[in-house]
């Protein structure tokens, strides 16, 4: 037996020869290997923008101001937080935030993803410096140290005036100029002293802010105590009620040295020195000086704007870093005695121990 022929396969259709059909079949074939493609692209993108990048250790980075999406995938890169500047360039365009990176200082973390990076430069989230400044210094010292510190740019004009900027430790980020930090102290001397006039007592021997900010001043370089704050604004009130000169030693160096007063130790005032004709000597005036001797804070403005109720007049060293008070002159005499005694102590101590200390070296 002969087994049967098997059929021929069937003839192609007409249309599957049709040269249009062709290239449809080709252009779809195309499209879905260039969609897998761009998918296969997008998700490795994906996976190498928001995975731990290259850093090892921490790293600072400057970005400046006005660069470009390039140069600052070009920094950042050079100092290895990120590893290929097409795909965070890529990434930075995708999420549209080509145009919202600040300049400044950034820390990145080891690790740090370019998802990461481009949150910390679009936010802001720049490295902060700070700077402190005193309570009680002039504003010629404030000037000093501001055009000393190496993070802050530009020149301050000039010194601003003498109790009117607010000494406490002010944050900025680098390139910040000296000028802005000058501006916000203003501004926080403006609004304490606002605050705290508002809330003064009645019947205060001053007749306006001005008045109350140079009291205060005198305050702050008559005692750094700050329970004793109130208590020295009490003796300055009581005395200037009664048409009394203040008698503040810093008063003296002030109207002499101006802002520079404090650069150097003059602690001892001089009978010269007391005597010259200095409108700041409230040995020589029965009234406040004509302004502030520093720039308060805001305790002391509030020391001053309510101060102790007491009869005291009289105030002196107490060899302890503080001061014993006194509501007459006899008392003040007596205190006045206890500290010259404690202060020979101290001297014939010293002097004890540096011949002790010289004889060691012999």
């Amino acid at each position: 037996m002969q087994p049967d022929q098997a059929p021929p396969p069937p003839s192609r259709s007409r249309h599957a020869r049709n040269p249009l059909v062709m290239v449809i079949n080709f252009l779809l074939t195309l499209a879905v290997l260039t969609i897998i493609g761009v998918g296969a692209l997008l998700y490795w993108g994906k996976g190498q923008f928001e995975g731990p990048g290259p850093l090892k250790q921490e790293a600072s980075v400057i970005i400046p101001k006005g660069s470009s999406l390039g140069t600052i995938a070009d920094r950042l890169e050079e100092n290895g937080v990120i590893s290929d500047t097409l795909v965070f360039e890529a990434g930075i365009r995708f999420y549209k935030n080509q145009n919202r990176m600040k300049a400044g200082e950034y820390a990145f973390a080891p690790g740090a993803s370019m998802k990461s990076v481009m949150e910390d430069l679009v936010e802001g989230n720049a490295v902060f410096h700070s700077v402190t400044f005193p309570e009680g210094w002039t504003s010629w010292q404030i000037v000093q140290r501001l055009n000393a510190d190496p993070i802050l740019v530009g020149d301050i004009e000039e010194i601003p005036a003498e109790g009117s900027l607010l000494p406490e430790t002010y944050s900025f980020t680098r390139g910040t100029t000296r000028q802005k930090i000058i501006n916000e102290m203003q501004q926080g001397m403006s609004a304490a002293l606002a605050d705290v006039w508002e809330g003064r007592a009645q019947d205060l021997p001053v007749e306006s802010p001005e008045e109350l900010v140079t009291l205060a001043s005198i305050v702050e370089k008559e005692t750094s105590k700050a329970d004793e704050r109130s208590r020295v604004a009490g003796v300055f009130v009581n005395r200037l009620k009664k048409g009394m000169p203040l008698q503040s030693d810093p008063t003296i160096l002030y109207g002499l040295f101006g802002g520079e007063a404090w650069t150097r130790d003059r602690s001892a005032i001089t009978r010269s020195q007391l005597n010259a004709q200095n409108p700041y000597n409230t040995y020589q005036i029965q009234a406040l000086p004509p302004g502030p001797i520093g720039n308060p804070g805001k305790a002391s403005l509030e020391a001053t704007a309510n101060p102790s109720r007491t009869n005291d007049l009289y105030f002196v060293a107490d060899g302890t870093g503080g001061h014993a008070f006194a509501e007459t002159y006899k008392q003040h005499q007596r205190n006045v005695a206890e500290w010259r005694r404690l202060e020979r102590e101290l001297r014939a101590k010293e002097a004890e121990e540096a011949s002790q200390q010289e004889a060691a070296g012999e």
